[in-house]
């Protein structure tokens, strides 16, 4: 899982996130060979380690199984 939190703009003391989860040792940068994942909409928290929490949080969820709308299924069906 790899995640990269970020203030927003302006200068704001509140932080979003992008990040993605793969296999080890997958190439990212080939096309579906992660899962990306980001905040939704207006999400942000107060410190870049809670925007890190979240995103490792939402992370396991999709890794696991249990997020509503995300799966690791296409990285397991084609081998990656």
């Amino acid at each position: 899982m790899h995640v990269t939190a970020t203030p927003l703009e302006g200068g704001a003391s509140r932080y979003t996130y992008a990040a993605y989860v793969c296999h080890p040792g997958a190439n990212a940068a080939l096309p579906g060979h992660t899962v990306p994942f980001h905040a939704d909409g207006d999400e942000t928290w107060r410190s870049e380690q809670e925007a890190v929490d979240e995103a490792m949080h939402v992370g396991r969820s999709i890794v696991d199984g249990t997020h509503p709308d995300l799966s690791v299924l296409a990285l397991v069906t084609h081998g990656y």
